[in-house]
Parts: structure tokens; sequence; C-alpha cells
């Protein structure tokens, strides 16, 4: 059996509390009442009604300062109020309007107008109550749907003697499009990748998942194809047909959604630090440690958007204390209040001539980020790793 809303009726005359309660009740609603508005304070936070009934004039509190109570009230100000006022004080009346109140009712009372202007403001709170409910609802989707992407991004990352990993990721919603990896392959070299896929929100996080699980399972295994090797794969190899396979199956499979993502995937041979790469549209990455950056250019189109589509490998050493940064467009793209961006070159001066730590690199382009965008809302993923040589 459903329960009836209950209605509080608030009024310092015992006739109009009578009156109203009786009327109430006959339209099957639940009643209760105060006399001044300190006393329907102290009801409405111990019984939360559905609708108050709000006279203007009473002693001890007057129906405008318990409006302003309520609704500087963040767990009382949904509840609807109607104002109770002589049918000539329209003064009174605007005032209550312009403080919250949803309606109100002239004295004397009118049965049908008194059960008009109830239904109504009923209405609107069951109808405000659904949406609470259903936002709710969705806010816990999007909380789930973030909690299983954030699983896709590496819980640890590999420990391999002589280098070192930082990465940061900062989404600008619930879930995101950016993704990093990394992870040793079968031949023991090291995989790093930074990647961003186009779009934002629920549809990129999505493709986010399918892009770094292609890519992984691309490098890692020999599933995608028939061939029988006896010999590890060589990188410039391995890169390729991870990124061409990837390529392939989104654009095949889900071409007509237009997604795609750019990437940076690397493949860094911890013995001798050859980091061999491909930039599918990709930010340049930044080869840091000399007294100026070499940037790594894209050396193919974005992933997943052109059928058979082309890209090509590149090979550099990573020298002894120098760190490669890879990093995706949200970084330089990031905008401050007066709408300047961050830019790629504000970021090249920030790690000119490095020599600390990665993860000390990782800090001090995150805090610089933070002082530059200071309060500007964040608009797209920033995502970030650096790794370093040692010496």
């Amino acid at each position: 059996m459903n329960t009836p809303p209950r209605i509080l009726i608030v009024d310092d005359d015992p006739l109009n509390v009578d009156f109203l309660d009786q009327e109430i009740r006959d339209l099957g609603y639940a009643t209760l009442a105060a006399g001044n508005g300190q006393e329907a304070l102290e009801k409405v936070r111990e019984e939360t009604p559905d609708l108050i009934l709000l006279d203007i004039m009473m002693p001890v509190l007057d129906g405008f300062a318990v409006l302003s109570s309520l609704k500087a009230d963040p767990d009382l100000r949904e509840i609807p109020v109607i104002v109770i006022s002589a049918a000539a004080d329209l003064k009174n009346v605007v005032k209550g309007i312009d403080l919250g109140a949803e309606d109100y009712l002239p004295k004397p009372f009118e049965q049908s107008l008194l059960k008009a202007r109830i239904s109504a403001c009923l209405e609107k709170k069951y109808l405000r109550d659904l949406q609470k409910l259903y936002l709710k609802s969705l806010e816990r989707e999007l909380e789930i749907g973030r909690e299983i992407q954030m699983s896709f991004l590496p819980s640890s990352l590999p420990e391999v003697a002589g280098w070192e990993i930082a990465p940061y990721f900062k989404s600008a919603r619930e879930v995101a499009g950016d993704f990093y990896d990394s992870f040793v392959l079968p031949d023991g070299n090291l995989a790093v990748v930074v990647a961003d896929v186009c779009g934002k929100g629920v549809g990129a996080a999505l493709f986010m998942t399918l892009f770094r699980s292609l890519l992984r399972a691309g490098s890692t295994t020999d599933h995608f194809t028939n061939e029988k090797r006896t010999a590890p794969l060589p990188p410039a190899e391995r890169l390729l047909r991870a990124i061409e396979l990837t390529n392939n199956y989104i654009e095949e499979t889900h071409g007509a959604t237009n997604m795609f993502a750019t990437v940076f995937f690397g493949i860094i041979d911890p013995k001798d630090g050859q980091l061999t790469y491909v930039n599918g549209g990709n930010e340049p990455a930044l080869l840091l440690g000399g007294p100026a950056a070499i940037e790594l250019r894209p050396t193919g189109p974005v992933v997943g958007m052109i059928p058979g589509a082309r890209f090509s490998v590149q090979q550099v050493i990573i020298e002894h204390n120098s760190i490669l940064l890879t990093y995706t467009d949200g970084i330089p793209d990031s905008m401050n209040r007066e709408d300047e961006f961050f830019g790629r070159e504000r970021l090249i001066n920030l790690t000119r001539e490095w020599s600390g730590s990665a993860g000390e690199l990782i800090d001090k382009i995150r805090d610089n980020l933070e002082s530059f965008t200071a309060l500007a809302e964040q608009f797209d993923d920033i995502t970030m790793m650096a790794v370093k040589r040692g010496t």
C-alpha cells in the first residue's frame, strides 16, 4: 500500500489549520501542523514532509525567514512550498516567490484552487524525485564504468633494471578516452604506449578499452597470425603487426562510428637503449637529456580511420640519463581563464636540459599545468609517461 504524501500546514491561526487539515485529508493526503516558523523548521527536519503550506505573517519566525532557511539547506531546499497570503497582499506573495516558493494560496481558501495548487506542486515534486533517482543511478553506472576503465590501466608498472617509468593520467569526465600502458614483451623488451581516442565521455571510453586490448594482444601474442616462428619478432615487425592489426580491425568492424585514436607505441631494448617506435598521429614525443629536446614526430596517420593505412617505424637511442616523454594533446591544448593555450613550446621549455628523475619531471609538468590553468575547466583528458634510462 502506497503511503500518501504528507503536507505540513504552517499557520498561527487554529481555525485556518483546522480548515486546511480537513480539506487536505478529504483529498487523500496526510497532514502535519505547526503554529509558527520555528516549530515549522523543527517539524520539517524531523518529518521531511512532501509539501509545505506556509503562512507569511506569524510570530517567533515569519514565513520569509522559514523560506530562507529551507532554501539555504541542501537537504531541504527541494521540498515545495506554497505560501499562504491574503488575496490583496500581492507584495508578500511576490517576495515569497522570489525566495523560492513554488506557488501561493490566497485567503480565504477556495477548495478547487486548493486542490489544484497542491496537486500541481506534488506532481512537480514527484517528477523531480524521479529525475534525482535517475541521475543517481546514472552516476552509479558512470562510477562503475570508471572503475572498470581504470582496471584497463596498468595496476603496476614493469620494474626493469636501469630504467624508471612514471605515468600521469587525469580524465576530464567520469570516463576517459586517453590511456597509457607499459609491459614487458616476450623477448624481454619494454613496451610503452600513450594514446588518445577521439571524442569524450562514454563512447571514447568504450573504444579506449578496445584499442588498448588490441594493441597489447597484437604485440604480445601470435594468435593473430598463422606464421610458425622460432625466433622472437624484431621490434619493428612486432610494432607494425600490432598497429596495422588494430587499425584494420577498427576500420573494418567499426568504420561507421568514425572512431580513431592517436597512438605513440614504442619498444625499448633495455640493454642498449634502442627505441623503436610508431607515432600514429599523436603529439611528438620528446627525447630529453641533451642541450635541446628531440621531437619524435608522427610516422603515420591516426589509427582506425584509413583502411590499409601505412605506418613507418623509426629508431633512436635513449642515452644514459636521458628521458623519453610522451603525452596526449590534453597538455598543449589546456587553456587558462584568459583562453590562452599551454602550448608545446611551454612544455619544451619546462623540460629543457632536464637532469632529474622521471617522476620528478612528471610532477613538475603537472604542477606547472595546474598553476597555468588555475580554476579553468578541464575540457580534455591529460595523459603523459616519462621513461628514464639510468647511468
